[in-house]
Formats: C-alpha cells, structure tokens, sequence
C-alpha cells in the first residue's frame, strides 16, 4: 500500500542528571566534591533515504524516543552521552508540526536534518563549590528533551508531472520515455500510486517525470483516487497534460482538458498557473476534428501542443525534446523552506516572570522556570538551601513577594515546597 502521509510523535532524549559525590582517599582529608556531569540526551535527526518510496514505515508504529543521557559519577566522570535517534524517510517528505502546521524541514538533501534536540546534561557538585560553600550536597538535574507532534507528508521531487484523466495513456507514455515499469490495462484506475521514471533525452541531460493517477471531475473535493495524490504534483516544475483525442469513451477532449486544468485550480490556484504542454494521445484513431479542435483550444491559451500515439512511440521523442527545452528555462524543482518558530516559544523560554497568588493566608508562587531549579535543590541540606534562597533573591522572587504584601510568619508555596516567610 503507498502510504505519503503519516502523524507521528517524536521525543528527544532527556539529560543525564549531574552527581553528588565527595573524593575519598587514604592520606587525604576534605577531597572535597566530585561529582560528575550527566551526559546529552540523543536528539532526533531526519535524514532522507532513496531506497525508501513511502511512509509506511510509520503506519503501525507512531511514537519515536531517543535515549536519555545516563547520569554522572564521582570522580569527576561524565556520564555517556545517548547515540542520536536517526529517522529514514523517502525524499521530498516535508515534516510539519502537527497542531499548528508549521512547516519544519523538507528532507530533499542528504545532509542530516535535527528535528528534535537532546537535553544538556546537569552539573555535578563539583562545579557549585566555592570558598564559602566548600561541600554543596546538590547538583543539576539534565534538561528535557524537546518533544513535539510531527505530520509528515510525501511530496515526491519530479521536474514533470503527467495529469490527465484515467486511461488517458500516462503510463503508457512514462514507459516508453523511461525505464519505469508501471502497471498498463485497459480500464481506470489502474495506476493506485505515483510512478517516477528517468527520462534521458541525451547522453548527459534528462528529467525525473512522475505519472499521478488519474484525475476525475471533483478530485479538488476529494473525489476519486487522483485527490490524494495532487500534493507530488505541487513540486512539478512543468506539467504534461495528456488527453485522449480518440473519443473511444464518449467524452470530449477540450471538455477533459478544462475539466482538469478546474481541478486543479480548486486544490491550488498555484498549481493551476504551473507551466504545461498539452500532449493529444490516441491520435491514430481519433477524428481529425477532435485534434483540430483541441488544438486551437490549447494554442489558443499560449499552450504547447503535440500529437502523440505512445503504445508505438509516434511523436513521443518530439515531446520529451520539447519538455527538456521548456525545464531549461524554468526555475529549480520546489523546496520547501522551514518557518520561523513563534516568537511567543522563544520568549517562554527565556521567561523569569512570576505569578504570585494568594489563598487564604498563603502566597503561592508559580514559576515554570523556578520549577526546575527546585528539581537540583536538597532541601534537607543547609548548603543547599542557601543556593535556592540566593536564586529567590537574586531573580527577584522575594521581591514580587513582598509587592504582594507578603509578611514576617506568613506562609509561602513553591510548588510541594512550604515554608514560613522570614526576613
């Protein structure tokens, strides 16, 4: 089953946590603290892999963690950084953040790409010691790993994309330009997924064209196979139209050729204004009038025109000639460039503000930051508390309490930490 579009969770590895420990050795007194650092979390890297043509890696299995930093140790040891978590996906698949659909990176290179970041390893003891503080009994917790919903869609990178309506010949066509092997019979819908295929127009020069199942009238809405494959026409850089001239099914070809061209304006009117050629297929059993017709319709638009007969090759070689020409003077295949975070993230993240609120008579502080400083503090050592009461002070904690009219005896809470106001 093609699978180009998947939902996924993706989890960086947490921090290792930073080591309390104390130098002990014969022969020497007051070693003094030496408690190692917690090694990186492994990040989440994408990287795009060409043995791989869909997502359906990730039709069973949606949950990704790469592993925690493990912790310190004494004598200074770190602890051992965790291997990065690498995510192979077909290429041209575009990851976007789930809730808000921003676009993150499109995996179109072969350069790595980091999607999720590691958390820092905490502090052991050792690095809190000073002259005055000669045995800290705390350390630094490692930070969190970022965690984020992923929406990943395939958008296949081809330079020309065949449209057209269900056996119309667009696999007929691709296998006889390309190498391609795609499924061929007489009846609609027999393409089920996008086909590529290399066409080599001289020893040194070709393009990549992509046959996209038929399209049908309401495909913008959603109707048909052709809606759901619509987005590997979006990188495209020219579109070969191919229409049956033929009539063999009772409908008219300038009718399927604005038909089409609607359908796509109704999924994007971006797309509607890509580059096209319209190649007239069947032209050795339709009526003169349905390619005089068709003809004067297309050129009329400014439109290329070629009549083709692809099971036996007729005017084939003419239109890859002329599709090479047309992709010399077109820009590059489409890439999709990441977009910002939200400037409201990055403040966050930064932010040392607190709420203070009162509930009877006590003051209760929230502070998502504060939070995590309470996770490195020993609250039953006195050398410990010491450093949480200079970080109070020095953040300006004991101040915003003293705005909110805090008091000598009254009671404050941190989070699960309570204690009684003192100056």
């Amino acid at each position: 089953m093609f699978i180009d579009k998947a939902d996924i969770h993706v989890k960086a590895g947490d921090g290792g946590n930073g080591a309390v420990s104390f130098h002990r050795e014969k022969y020497v007194a007051a070693g003094g603290p030496d408690g190692g650092d917690g090694g990186r979390g492994g990040s989440v890297y994408f990287v795009a892999d060409d043995t791989l043509s869909t997502l359906s890696d990730f039709r069973y299995k949606h949950s990704f963690e790469a592993q925690n930093g493990q912790p310190g140790s004494s004598k200074r040891c770190s602890g051992k950084s965790a291997p990065d978590l690498i995510m192979r996906v077909p290429r041209g698949t575009v990851v976007s953040d789930r809730e808000t659909g921003r676009i993150i990176a499109d995996i179109s290179s072969d350069d790595p790409v980091l999607i999720a970041k590691g958390g820092n390893g905490g502090w052991g003891n050792c690095h809190f010691a000073t002259p005055t503080r000669q045995a800290p009994r705390f350390a630094k917790p490692g930070t969190p790993g970022d965690s984020m919903d992923l929406t990943l869609e395939l958008k296949l990178l081809a330079d020309v994309g065949l449209i057209g309506f269900p056996n119309v010949g667009k696999s007929t066509l691709i296998s006889v330009l390309s190498e391609a092997k795609p499924k061929i019979a007489n009846y609609h819908f027999t393409t089920l997924s996008p086909v590529l295929g290399v066409v080599r127009v001289e020893d040194h020069a070709g393009f990549v064209m992509a046959d996209i199942p038929g399209l049908i009238e309401g495909a913008g809405d959603g109707a048909g196979l052709g809606h759901e494959f619509l987005r590997h026409v979006e990188r495209c850089r020219l579109l070969v139209h191919v229409v049956d001239v033929s009539g063999f099914e009772g409908r008219d070809p300038v009718d399927d050729f604005e038909k089409i061209n609607a359908e796509l304006a109704k999924y994007s009117e971006e797309l509607a204004k890509r580059p096209q050629i319209v190649a007239a297929n069947k032209c050795d059993m339709a009526p003169e009038e349905n390619i005089k017709r068709l003809r004067e319709h297309v050129e009329g638009m400014g439109i290329a025109f070629y009549e083709i007969c692809a099971p036996i090759g007729q005017g084939t070689k003419e239109l890859a000639y002329a599709v090479w020409q047309a992709l010399s003077q077109l820009p590059p295949v489409k890439t999709y460039e990441p977009e910002p975070e939200p400037v409201k993230q990055y403040i966050d993240r930064r932010d040392k503000s607190v709420k203070i609120r009162k509930e009877g008579d006590a003051f209760i502080v929230e502070a998502e930051w504060l939070g995590k400083v309470m996770r490195s503090v020993n609250f039953d050592d006195r050398e410990s508390l010491q450093y949480f009461e200079s970080v109070l002070l020095g953040s300006g904690v004991i101040k915003a309490l003293e705005k909110a009219g805090v008091a000598e005896g009254d009671t404050v809470i941190i989070y699960d930490f309570e204690f009684e106001f003192r100056y």
